[in-house]
C-alpha cells in the first residue's frame, strides 16, 4: 500500500522551563508519517521545502525515519517556516508561527504542481489535516481537492484529521467551506470535540455525524476518566477509553500519533476499535516525552505489523 501525507515541516523552536530554546523540527502531518514509518508503513510525505541549511537538514531527517522523499518539491530562494512551542505546567502548549512565506504554502500553485497533483493520484491512502488546509489558499485548496476526488475515483482513500487552528485562517466562513469539502472527501475522519466546537459551535458533532455511514470516523472527546474515541464505521458506534495514562509531560502530538497509530493498525488489518485502542497506547506513549518525536526505545510495540510495500 502507497501513502502519503499532506503538508509542512517548520522549524522548531521549543522553549524549556530555563527559558532557553532547543531546535527542533515539526509539522503535524510529518509527525503523523514519522511515527507510520516507525510503525512500518510505507509513507511519502508531500510538502515543498526551499533550497537552505534547514530545508537540507529536515529532509536528511525525515529519510533517516524511513520516510519516503519523492514527493519533496524545493523551491529556490525559499525557506521553511518557523514557530515556537511554549509548554505549560501540566503540559499543554501553546504554537506561535512565523510561516507567511513559507514554501509548502505554493505546493499546489508553482510549477510543478501538475506533477505533484497527478502523482497524488496515484496512491492508494492520503492523509491530511485542517492545517494542511489552511496552507494553501483557496487556489491551492480547488486543485488539492480536485486531485483528491480524482484519487477516489479511482480507488483510493482519504483521510482528514480537523486539527483546527483558528490563526491559520483569514476568517472562519473560508475554514468553514474548507472543512466542509474536506469532510465531504475523507474515508477516514478523526474530529476531535474541541476543534469541531472551535469552528462549527454546537452544531460541530453533527457537521461530522452527517458522513456516517459513509466515512470510517473517530470522534475524540474527553471523558471522566480520561481520553475517549467515540469509533463509527457501517452500523457500529463504540466507545474506546484510552485507559489509564502516565504523567503527562508534553501533549505535543498526541492527536499526530494517534492517527499514524490507528491508520497503521487498520493497514495491518486490525478491527477499528482495535485500532483505536492501538492509537491511544502510542499517543499515551507520546505525551510522556518532551517534543513531537519520542525516543525509538520509547516506541510501544505494535500489535500487528502492515504489509510490506506493493501488498
Amino acid at each position: 500500500m502507497r501513502v502519503a501525507c499532506i503538508g509542512e515541516c517548520m522549524v522548531e523552536l521549543s522553549e524549556r522551563p530555563d527559558g532557553n530554546l532547543v531546535r527542533g523540527f515539526g509539522g503535524d502531518t510529518l509527525n503523523t508519517a514519522l511515527y507510520l514509518a516507525r510503525l512500518g508503513v510505507a509513507v511519502d510525505y508531500v510538502t515543498a521545502l526551499g533550497d537552505d541549511i534547514w530545508s537540507d537538514e529536515m529532509a536528511a531527517a525525515w529519510g533517516r525515519e524511513g520516510i519516503g522523499l519523492e514527493r519533496v518539491r524545493r523551491l529556490q530562494g525559499r525557506m521553511p517556516g518557523l514557530y515556537i512551542i511554549r509548554t505549560d505546567a501540566d503540559g499543554e502548549r501553546s504554537f506561535h508561527y512565523w510561516r507567511d512565506r513559507a514554501a509548502a504554502r505554493d505546493l499546489f500553485t508553482e510549477p510543478g504542481a501538475a506533477e505533484t497533483e497527478a502523482e497524488l493520484e496515484r496512491y492508494d491512502l492520503v492523509y491530511l489535516s485542517g492545517i494542511s488546509l489552511s496552507l494553501y489558499g483557496e487556489t491551492g485548496r480547488a486543485a488539492l481537492f480536485e486531485t483528491l476526488a480524482r484519487l477516489r475515483d479511482r480507488g483510493g482513500r482519504v483521510a482528514f484529521d480537523t486539527n483546527y487552528r483558528p490563526r491559520g485562517w483569514p476568517d472562519r466562513d473560508e475554514a468553514w467551506a474548507a472543512f466542509r469539502a474536506a469532510l465531504a472527501l475523507a474515508d477516514v475522519i478523526f474530529a476531535s470535540a474541541e476543534d469541531l466546537d472551535w469552528l462549527f459551535g454546537a452544531a460541530g458533532e453533527d457537521e461530522v455525524l452527517r458522513h456516517r455511514g459513509r466515512a470510517e470516523i473517530v470522534l475524540k472527546t474527553s471523558g471522566a476518566s480520561g481520553p475517549v474515541a467515540r469509533v463509527l464505521h457501517g452500523p457500529a458506534d463504540t466507545a474506546v477509553p484510552a485507559g489509564r495514562a502516565g504523567r503527562v509531560v508534553d501533549t505535543t502530538a498526541a492527536g499526530d500519533s494517534f492517527a499514524a497509530g490507528y491508520l497503521a493498525a487498520r493497514i495491518a488489518g486490525l478491527a477499528p476499535e482495535a485500532a483505536a485502542a492501538e492509537a491511544h497506547r502510542l499517543a499515551g506513549a507520546v505525551i510522556g516525552h518532551r517534543g513531537a518525536v519520542i525516543p525509538r526505545d520509547a516506541m510501544p510495540a505494535p500489535a500487528a505489523r502492515p504489509p510490506g510495500p506493493g501488498a
